[in-house]
């Protein structure tokens, strides 16, 4: 499986890139978040999501580990394909993208071509638990590197015995007032609140 590819930009458009990898030109589907990123005849890194299908293996490449998360949740979405997922990408930010789904916006999900009133709805429902590491409540996104910490530092405390529940607004209030905690301190942090 293709996890990430690092080699010169050798074509790219909007919707997809040819990435040259010591004489091996891979073409992957990206999204135009990804394609401003990339600069023709130049290095770059993309992490990559390798589709296998009876007919063809696809590769879609993304900038950031998080937009591949966010593609990886909206195609578990039952009417959502790879294609549907890149134009939705394509045409929202990850922030307003998670902040519909908390929000239950489906008309903001919509404005994507291709996506219907029931395939938005189906987005809404299945991903409402699924976003939160994208943003709390209010929709505010969180950087990736606040949620590795705080998911290292909720397992840790799972370990200790302490319920994921009880631990995780703790560890939300904590990661507000001090974003750049490490692991090691959100724990110590967690028990002295708890």
């Amino acid at each position: 499986m293709i996890f990430s590819l690092q080699g010169i930009v050798q074509e790219l458009t909007p919707t997809y890139a040819v990435i040259n990898v010591n004489g091996v030109g891979y073409y992957t589907g990206i999204s135009l978040m990804t394609s401003q990123k990339l600069v023709l005849n130049k290095e770059t890194f993309l992490f990559i999501q390798q589709i296998i299908r009876e007919d063809a293996h696809l590769l879609f490449g993304f900038h950031t580990r998080l937009e591949k998360e966010m593609f990886n949740l909206l195609i578990s979405v039952n009417g959502v394909g790879a294609v549907s997922a890149l134009i939705l990408l394509s045409t929202l930010t990850l922030e307003e993208i998670a902040s519909a789904i908390l929000s239950g916006n489906g008309a903001l999900i919509q404005k994507a071509k291709g996506i219907g009133t029931k395939t938005a709805e189906r987005i809404i429902v299945d991903l409402k638990d699924k976003v939160q590491k994208f943003g709390d409540a209010e929709g505010n996104i969180s950087s990736f590197e606040n949620n590795k910490v705080k998911e290292e530092s909720l397992s840790a405390l799972e370990v200790l015995g302490i319920p994921k529940r009880t631990s995780e607004k703790i560890a939300d209030r904590i990661l507000k007032q001090i974003p750049e905690i490490t692991v090691e301190e959100l724990v110590k942090q967690i028990l002295k609140n708890i």
